[in-house]
């Protein structure tokens, strides 16, 4: 069996779960609870069918192990914050509150079950391109591999700094000024975590390009697309959730103004021109 098919079997046995309970049980950070387990189980998928087939399966077993390093971090993330104790992410109530019942199950079914677990097996594909493509592990994995696991830590420091502030921020009552948290990476970024997230998937990518481009190919080729949609979910989602912090926190705004939103950056000072983007 092609593994693609595999994967996409699983996949759809996901989505399935995930529309069904969120129809259950009237909350839909469902996907969210699989966001970091399906992709590894597509990876080690490819990589297993390489292992069986007998191909030179190291790049894809790299691959295999930097995903679940990353599945493992981040669930691990997602659990201490309560994630599978039945707590749904605050945005979807908001969206909920803005439509009627029917337009937001619409909203439900395709972005936040179908799009969302189609993505999750788009940014799995540069597996597929190394598993369609088997050379030998080269200098170029290595880099990537290298950058992958680097943006991996720059993610763990993030969200162990905002997990420290929150605690921090609870011990107080809620009351820690400025309310948000803007010393260590999120001085040079509102949301590192979230740059460091994109990041491991572009490097993810350029690790399946150079199988192809080792059998004679080119470095863009199609699975680019899970890398793009990515970026594009992380960007409009951090639009909506800097909407409903600037409104709740006055001071946001002058955040705002002298840190870069995604990419580290040295902050700017007073009188700086502010950020356009």
């Amino acid at each position: 069996m092609d593994p693609l098919l595999l994967v996409l079997i699983v996949a759809g046995v996901a989505a399935a779960f995930c529309w069904i309970t969120s129809l259950v049980t009237n909350e839909t950070s469902w996907i969210d609870r699989l966001w970091s387990i399906v992709p590894v189980i597509y990876v080690w998928i490819f990589a297993a069918a390489a292992l069986i087939a007998g191909l030179d399966a190291t790049r894809l077993v790299v691959m295999a192990v930097l995903v679940t390093a990353w599945g493992a971090r981040l669930t691990f993330n997602f659990a201490r914050k309560g994630g599978y104790t039945g707590m749904e992410d605050y945005r979807w109530a908001i969206l909920r509150g803005r439509m009627t019942r029917w337009q937001f199950q619409l909203f439900n079914l395709f972005f936040i079950v179908l799009f969302q677990s189609g993505l999750l097996v788009l940014i799995a594909l540069p597996a597929y391109i190394a598993w369609q493509h088997p050379s030998p592990f080269t200098g170029w994995d290595a880099v990537f591999s290298a950058l992958f696991a680097a943006f991996l830590i720059g993610e763990a420091v993030a969200d162990q700094q905002q997990w420290r502030f929150h605690q921090a921020k609870k011990a107080a009552g809620g009351t820690l000024a400025p309310r948000f948290l803007t010393t260590g990476l999120f001085a040079h970024s509102r949301h590192p975590n979230f740059f460091f997230e994109q990041a491991q998937w572009w490097a993810f990518y350029a690790i399946g390009a150079v199988a192809l481009v080792a059998d004679g190919g080119s470095w863009l080729n199609w699975t680019i697309v899970g890398a793009v949609l990515l970026s594009v979910l992380f960007i409009g989602s951090t639009v909506f959730t800097e909407s409903i912090s600037s409104a709740k926190y006055p001071a946001y705004r002058e955040y705002q103004r002298t840190t870069s939103m995604l990419i580290p950056l040295p902050r700017r000072r007073r009188g700086e021109a502010p950020e356009t983007a």
